[in-house]
């Protein structure tokens, strides 16, 4: 895979782990809902930080094809973070 690529979902899951990170400290006292709804994201984001490398060193799939896997698992994970984030 292309060096860009990877840059591209190295910053995106480095992205990710930050927001994590940070409503982490907010949710101290958020509502049931909420914790449950981070547990789902925090799971997706385990899950795909541990795919991501493996992914990184297929072969037979193009770099964009994979950037677009990563890129749209990423985004649903970002606006679940979003949402935990307007609820607080």
């Amino acid at each position: 895979m292309e060096a860009q690529s990877q840059d591209r979902i190295q910053k995106l899951l480095e992205d990710l782990k930050r927001q994590r990170d940070e409503l982490r400290l907010q949710m101290h006292l958020g509502t049931l809902e909420l914790k449950r709804e981070w547990d789902k994201l925090d799971s997706k984001l385990v899950e795909l930080t541990g795919r991501a490398q493996p992914v990184r060193a297929a072969v037979g799939e193009s770099a964009e094809e994979v950037w677009e896997a990563v890129k749209l698992v990423g985004t649903e994970i970002k606006e679940g973070f979003d949402r935990i984030r307007k609820a607080l």
